[in-house]
């Protein structure tokens, strides 16, 4: 499964990078607003520091725009993946823009259906949105198991699956069970898969065992 860090903020991007999880990153009008900076210097920011895929989001909703703000993202850097709202002018765009080898990540995906048609404008990504469908009282996985088995069910359809609007690190393990390909992870979500206390625990009596036997790997180097 490949991880991408859902931030706009460079210097999480940055440090998150250096651990080697990033596989690339998504951002979007709203955690670009959070940071206060100017969009396009962001996005080009975050290509030099990330060699994966960077979603960065058009702003428009008619497709002559989306097209126009789509083609200018993608001209920004190589690894740029222009993202597109799942809306009849969002895919018309994504169609037009993969045709031209671009990268597209059609996002605010919430239904099976959606998905398929991401799939037939040739997207690289679909991005269903799980915490967003348990917030109204949907199961967010069940949407990420119909879209995986449906996308198994066609080998010609090559987008990934890229799981998005995730709360907890148990939405991670499921999507991973159910054979997603990607899951966009906020920053405190993804420091957070390392946590277990069990190995805080154990770290601990084995630094309280190795203190007692006087030693230092590191001997006289210091």
């Amino acid at each position: 499964m490949k991880f991408f860090v859902d931030t706009a903020d460079v210097a999480e991007i940055a440090d998150l990078n250096d651990s080697g999880l990033l596989d690339g990153v998504t951002t979007n009008p709203s955690l670009v607003a959070k940071t206060g900076r100017d969009f396009v210097a962001t996005v080009k920011e975050i290509c030099k520091i990330v060699k994966g895929p960077v979603s960065a989001e058009v702003a428009a909703t008619d497709h002559a725009t989306m097209l126009a703000e789509g083609r200018k993202l993608a001209a920004l850097a190589t690894n740029v993946a222009v993202k597109v709202p799942l809306t009849l002018d969002g895919l018309k765009t994504c169609k037009a823009l993969s045709d031209d080898g671009i990268m597209v990540n059609v996002t605010l995906c919430f239904s099976p259906a959606q998905a398929i048609l991401a799939a037939k404008a040739g997207a690289a990504f679909v991005s269903p949105f799980v915490g967003r469908l348990d917030d109204v009282g949907h199961d967010g996985m069940a949407l990420i198991a119909d879209i995986v088995q449906i996308y198994n069910n066609y080998p010609d359809f090559q987008t990934e699956v890229l799981v998005a609007s995730i709360r907890h690190p148990m939405h991670v393990v499921e999507a991973a069970k159910l054979g997603a390909d990607v899951c966009t992870v906020p920053p405190a979500v993804l420091r957070s898969l390392v946590k277990h206390p069990l190995t805080d625990k154990g770290l601990d009596a084995f630094l309280a065992d190795w203190k007692k036997t006087g030693q230092s790997i590191l001997g006289n180097e210091k």
